[in-house]
């Protein structure tokens, strides 16, 4: 079936002339299971060559991040994708679902193993073809901050705004609401400003996934079905029993989860506009120092933002379909 998958992809692009989408993934992972399952989906639609995921850079500083990470990149047969996280300065959190996967499953990485995030942007940035990258952020963006304000380097002589200018295609990220809201994580990460920093200096395009596009996108019950072993069972009970917004609806069985970070991975790889959701590009994003955020209206800019379209119901079997690699 896979094989089958695959060629028909490939057949697919030769007779429309579509790319493969290169993707370097930015994420939070271990708190919320959406970045569990935004990563699994990124592992699927890599095994089948819808997509090429190029890195991992991890916004968590967690002890048991790149563990976790590392095992779930064995998981799918991809060991050899590289990682970096934001900082060697770990903590633990208990309620992460990171060490239950770590300790369940094979992995080698230690968070002391990776380089940090910065040093595996500029690496594979600089080994890239002009504007082919696509950089996914499911987190908060101070991996990115790091990255516009990088100095020339010995994987490029550039800096980071004329390196990400040169080599990215396109942001997706998740995060914020719009037209406009309070106090969205992403755009908050109890780190002032770097929202808003990153927003004003970004001039490649950027297409927000707000909130409130995977709000009510539930996802996740169905995994109670899976073996004991499968990271998405770990992850989904660790986190539908221990997450502090979760544990008291918690009775014994998995719970369904807002599709936040999925969505951001669902149109970074196949688009779907028009099938999916619209977008918005009738003016530019604003971010305050808070992480508040709202969008001015006007003329284009680089700037637009996902409008659902399709059912929340219809999008949350899509999604599950992809992370149970049945699609």
């Amino acid at each position: 079936m896979r094989n089958l998958i695959v060629l028909t992809f490939f057949l697919f692009t030769v007779f429309t002339g579509t790319a493969q989408v290169k993707i370097i993934f930015d994420t939070d992972f271990g708190g919320d299971a959406d970045d569990l399952g935004a990563l699994v989906m990124l592992h699927n639609l890599h095994n089948v060559e819808e997509c090429e995921l190029l890195g991992i850079a991890s916004w968590s500083t967690e002890q048991f991040v790149i563990p976790a990470m590392d095992a779930v990149n064995r998981f799918y047969g991809n060991p050899e994708i590289p990682m970096g996280v934001r900082s060697k300065e770990s903590h633990f959190q208990d309620w992460n679902y990171n060490k239950p996967i770590a300790d369940n499953l094979p992995h080698e990485l230690s968070n002391d193993d990776v380089p940090p995030a910065l040093d595996l942007y500029r690496k594979i940035l600089s080994e890239q073809a002009d504007q082919s990258v696509t950089i996914v952020t499911v987190g908060p963006l101070k991996n990115i901050m790091d990255l516009i304000q990088s100095k020339p380097d010995t994987y490029s002589d550039l800096d980071g705004k004329k390196l990400i200018e040169k080599k990215v295609k396109e942001f997706v990220i998740m995060g914020g609401f719009f037209p406009g809201g309070e106090n969205e994580w992403n755009f908050n990460g109890n780190m002032p400003g770097v929202t808003k920093f990153v927003l004003e200096n970004l001039t490649v395009p950027v297409v927000f996934s707000g909130a409130e596009v995977g709000l009510n996108i539930k996802t996740g019950a169905v995994f109670s079905r899976l073996e004991k072993k499968h990271p998405l069972y770990l992850g989904w009970r660790h986190f539908s029993e221990h997450a502090p917004w979760m544990k008291e609806y918690y009775k014994g069985d998995f719970l369904d989860n807002a599709s936040y970070d999925q969505t951001a991975v669902l149109y970074s790889v196949r688009s779907g506009l028009g099938e999916y959701w619209e977008k918005v590009d009738n003016g530019y994003c604003v971010a305050k120092e808070n992480g508040d955020n709202y969008w001015v209206e006007g003329d284009k800019y680089n700037h637009a933002y996902l409008v659902l379209k399709k059912k929340p119901e219809e999008m949350a079997r899509l999604i599950e379909s992809i992370m149970l690699n049945q699609f």
